[in-house]
């Protein structure tokens, strides 16, 4: 059954103050913005990189090699960044866009036809946060997932038929962001002194590397010094690509502090995953992120997950990224063990995941 109320609901309701299981933890609130419109507005403090892909497959060799590595200058500092001139057609991303604004404007009605059961594993459709076993605490936030890459992984049954442009903008958009996926794998390969298509192909390749779509709505909240949209956690996924309405809200944990994301106009933000991570031995950073809601503006942002196999690769240090000096600092754990691990976590500023000790888990689960 679907949870209920919905956050929309909820938000809608004209109370001022939020029901107390949205409430998080007093060390989560010692940290906690007042006004993210202020934050993202500062230009104090460390900025999260801007990479300009323009010059990624360019023929002259400096020039490539120059944005190859600001690239991988940033997936090794922070793990996070803006990619501007990214390839991806302006135009897809402006109808992907309007077509998921357009469907979380129907009514919560005619959305519940694409609601999923969480309760028995299906979190794919329309939903809201059920509170996990750690925790109890639940996010500001509604949500559409299904997988958009493969093609033919895609379940039409649970695409929305209104608007009328959300399938052919989506699936545009699934092939267009499929292909700089490849490229910026590519990239992260060579810089580990890998062949290029390394990476790609350890993750699943083009016919088993998953890409989930989820539309991420943030409804305005009457006490947003009190709520967060998403719970800080890092990313399961090999490689992470968001867009957003301009509305702030994204946080990074950085150099123990949090760091609140500028707006950027017609960039992508891509986060390095737990699965690169891994497999990079702790080269490239998956970094810990949440996402802060407000009072003024509803949020939306469409992220994607690129997600390996569930079953059949195990995820552990590739043999070329360990050494005497540097030991394998992951024990093997397959990306279902991972995902599990992740599920039942703690939710909270300390859970930036111990991905040693998940090895440690999927170790002892095996025997």
């Amino acid at each position: 059954m679907a949870p209920s109320p919905r956050v929309e609901i909820l938000a809608s309701s004209g109370n001022q103050s939020i029901p107390m299981e949205y409430v998080r933890s007093k060390e989560e609130l010692k940290s906690m913005c007042t006004d993210i419109f202020l934050e993202e507005k500062s230009n104090e403090g460390p900025q999260v990189p801007i990479i300009d892909l323009k010059a990624i497959s360019a023929e002259d060799e400096d020039t490539r090699k120059k944005c190859h590595e600001e690239l991988k200058k940033a997936a090794m500092e922070w793990g996070v960044m803006h990619l501007i001139n990214h390839g991806v057609s302006e135009e897809i991303i402006s109808r992907v866009k309007i077509a998921g604004k357009e469907f979380f404007e129907l009514p919560v009605e005619e959305k519940e036809k694409y609601a999923n059961d969480q309760a028995a594993g299906n979190l794919h459709g329309y939903g809201s946060k059920l509170a996990n076993n750690a925790n109890g605490m639940l996010e500001w936030e509604d949500y559409f997932f299904h997988c958009i890459f493969p093609e033919e992984k895609r379940d039409f049954s649970i695409w929305p038929e209104n608007p009328t442009d959300y399938i052919p903008s989506v699936s545009q958009y699934g092939k267009q962001l499929r292909g700089l996926a490849t490229k910026i794998l590519s990239v992260l390969s060579l810089g580990l002194g890998l062949e290029e298509d390394r990476l790609e192909n350890e993750v699943g390749g083009m016919e088993e590397l998953l890409l989930q779509h989820k539309i991420n709505y943030y409804p305005k909240c009457p006490q947003p010094e009190l709520a967060l949209g998403v719970e800080a956690h890092t990313d399961i996924s090999a490689l992470t690509f968001i867009l957003h309405n301009m509305v702030p809200g994204l946080q990074l944990f950085y150099q123990g502090k949090w760091v609140t994301a500028k707006c950027i106009p017609n960039s992508i933000i891509m986060h390095i995953g737990d699965t690169v991570e891994i497999l990079s031995n702790g080269k490239y950073k998956s970094i810990l992120h949440r996402g802060s809601v407000n009072k003024e503006k509803v949020r939306i942002s469409w992220a994607v997950f690129c997600e390996p196999p569930m079953e059949k690769i195990v995820l552990k240090p590739l043999p070329e990224t360990v050494s005497q000096d540097k030991p394998p600092l992951f024990p093997p754990c397959t990306f279902a063990e991972h995902v599990k691990h992740k599920l039942f976590r703690n939710g909270s500023e300390d859970a930036a995941v111990d991905k040693k000790s998940i090895g440690d888990e999927c170790k002892e689960a095996r025997g």
